[in-house]
Parts: structure tokens; C-alpha cells; sequence
């Protein structure tokens, strides 16, 4: 089975053209989140993980769209080779069931991760300079929605969970406990 693993980074990105360049590759079943590579549990992502069987080929758009590092991208792809499954990447169009392959694959994504810890110290670089100028006062603080206080009361009553909570507004959790304590 073709299976496709497909991940943005946030709510307000779009996954479509990933979707769309691996239907085009002809996947059948695909696995797909909203939420950064950074982040310690990536459900899809495990239940892709779950799903694989040997034969089976994962592709994926690129693959810093898998793994949150190189080291990470290299244990993962070990996993599923130990499986029997293929990877595919289709912007770096590599074939890990090789020797080549599995070079370019650490190569790719040692590049990948130095362009990410490249571009984060171009962004706070800008911030500092930013504030020292008076021009970034850091991100605007989201208010609590009009119907938060009914979850707060279901929170207290133990009816509802902060991660629900969460998801209901589209905000992190560490935002739904600053609203609770407010």
C-alpha cells in the first residue's frame, strides 16, 4: 500500500498542495496534522507509524515534514526499514532502500535542520532589533472566547479537559491555563 504522511505546522497553514502532490503520486491512504515536528506526540504521525506493514511505501513531500531533526529523521527511517518499508521523498526525490539513498537522506537532512536553526537566529535576531526600536511589543495576547466561562465551569467540575478545551478554540493548552487562571 501506498500511504502518505502529510504535516503542517500550525492551524493556519494549509495542507492541500502536500495533499495534492502525493495524490498525484498515487497514495491511497494518508495520515495528516496540524502540529509542529517539534512537538513530543504527534498522534497521526504514530498511528502512521502503527499502520505501515512490510511493503508498504511511506511518502512524504519532503522530509522535514517527518522529523523534527536529522537524528530523528535517521531513527525513523531505520524503524520503518526494519519493517520493510519503503520511503519515498518527493522534493528530494530519494530512495532509502539504498546505500546512495541513505547517504543523501543524512545529508538532506542535516541541510534541512541547519536551514531551520539558520532561519529561527535571522528571527530572533529581527525581534531584538525590533524591540530595541520600539516597533515589536511581542505577540497580542488572545482573550478568552464569550462562551469560555461555561468551559471553565466544566473544567472545575472535572467534565472537560484542558486539551479539549484546547482544540474547541484552536489554541494551545498553555493558552486555555493562562484564560483558567484569569
Amino acid at each position: 500500500m501506498v500511504v502518505g504522511y502529510v504535516r503542517v505546522s500550525s492551524f493556519e497553514q494549509n495542507e492541500e498542495r502536500q495533499i495534492e502532490e502525493l495524490k498525484n503520486f498515487g497514495v491511497e491512504k494518508f495520515f495528516s496534522e496540524k502540529i509542529s515536528a517539534r512537538a513530543k506526540v504527534r498522534p497521526q504521525f504514530e498511528e502512521m507509524m502503527r499502520f505501515l506493514r512490510e511493503g508498504d511505501t511511506l511518502v512524504v513531500s519532503e522530509f522535514s515534514r517527518l522529523a523534527r531533526s536529522t537524528a530523528d529523521l535517521l531513527k525513523i527511517v531505520e524503524t520503518l526499514n526494519q519493517k520493510g518499508v519503503e520511503i519515498k521523498s518527493l522534493k528530494e526525490n530519494l530512495d532509502t532502500s539504498t546505500p546512495q539513498g541513505k547517504f543523501m537522506l543524512t545529508i538532506f537532512g542535516a541541510i534541512a535542520e541547519f536551514e531551520r536553526d539558520l532561519m529561527l537566529q535571522r528571527q530572533r535576531e529581527g525581534i531584538r532589533i525590533a524591540q530595541a526600536t520600539g516597533k515589536y511589543k511581542g505577540r497580542h495576547e488572545k482573550k478568552p472566547p464569550k462562551d469560555f466561562d461555561d468551559y471553565k465551569k466544566l473544567w472545575h467540575e472535572h467534565n472537560i479537559k484542558v486539551t479539549e478545551i484546547a482544540k474547541r478554540f484552536k489554541v494551545c493548552r498553555s493558552t486555555v491555563y493562562k484564560w483558567l487562571r484569569q
